[in-house]
């Protein structure tokens, strides 16, 4: 314990610059910090500072210990932080900012709330893309690759998208056969609110072949509008396989183009960088890891 002491009063030394202002900090006298000093330059054999009647300055074996010291202190201290918290349940307000896809992670949520009762929920259902260290969320669900270099992610699951439509639209306008036929169909898209742009239904055709220029029935911004208008048979979506589990199931809608769908993407729960995440954020991160698509798990 005196030798980690010994570290403690050297940087505060190096930092302050001064035995007094040290000992000031520290709680303890000028003269005692100044013994801490020695006794720990004759251990290491060196001397780690040049003393004069008015300054107290670095060597260079001082300079290069007080880096190694600084690190040594952090890492005590983020032990001591990560026991302290081992030992406390999960408590206190989460800021969690989630796709408008709200039946993916509804039911997920639901079973976290009563697993950690002491932790607060504050949910914000958007698509917009937000800045989650300048808008004070603490954790954020989006899909596509990670690219803020500031935030730390992990992987929740894939998915990929079919085209469906409902059986009765298939009976009235026919069923597509190839990419090209979808030209003479009414199509649901999908705007993304931070371009502007229609989302692209990315389907498997010859090489070399134009990109097709599909028609615009509907346009919207959210995935239930599609999902509504296709089971009232309105026309054909390109939706993401999750959201459509139960009417391909119970044949209210069905797969268009089957053998022609290669579009897949992921979702990640991405957080600020932290070494030491909170209890509540940690329970929150795996929570929904082991749960959003449990299969891939």
């Amino acid at each position: 314990m005196d030798s980690l002491n010994g570290f403690v009063v050297f940087v505060q030394v190096a930092e302050t610059r001064s035995f007094v202002a040290a000992g000031r900090l520290l709680g303890i006298s000028a003269s005692a910090i100044g013994k801490s000093v020695a006794r720990l330059e004759d251990r290491l054999g060196v001397r780690l500072f040049h003393r004069s009647t008015r300054s107290i300055t670095l060597t260079a074996e001082g300079a290069l210990f007080l880096e190694r010291s600084r690190r040594i202190l952090a890492e005590i201290e983020a032990a001591q932080l990560e026991l302290s918290q081992a030992s406390t349940a999960p408590r206190g307000r989460l800021r969690v900012s989630l796709p408008l896809v709200s039946s993916l992670v509804l039911p997920v949520l639901g079973e976290f709330m009563r697993a950690y009762p002491e932790i607060e929920l504050d949910l914000d259902f958007t698509d917009q893309l937000v800045d989650v260290i300048e808008e004070g969320f603490d954790a954020v669900v989006r899909t596509g690759a990670p690219a803020d270099s500031r935030l730390s992610a992990r992987r929740l699951g894939d998915f990929r998208y079919l085209l469906v439509a409902s059986p009765g639209y298939l009976a009235q306008r026919g069923t597509p056969r190839v990419p090209e036929d979808l030209l003479e169909h009414s199509c649901l898209h999908y705007r993304y609110p931070h371009s502007g742009k229609l989302e692209p239904w990315v389907l498997r055709r010859a090489a070399g072949a134009p990109e097709l220029q599909l028609p615009t029935s509907m346009i919207c911004n959210n995935i239930e509008t599609r999902l509504c208008f296709a089971l009232q048979g309105l026309g054909i979506a390109y939706l993401p396989e999750f959201s459509i589990r139960e009417p391909l199931a119970d044949g209210r809608l069905q797969p268009v183009l089957a053998d022609c769908m290669e579009h897949t993407n992921v979702f990640h729960v991405l957080w600020p960088a932290s070494k030491h995440p909170s209890p509540k954020l940690r329970a929150l991160v795996d929570f929904l890891c082991a749960r959003v698509f449990p299969q891939q798990a």
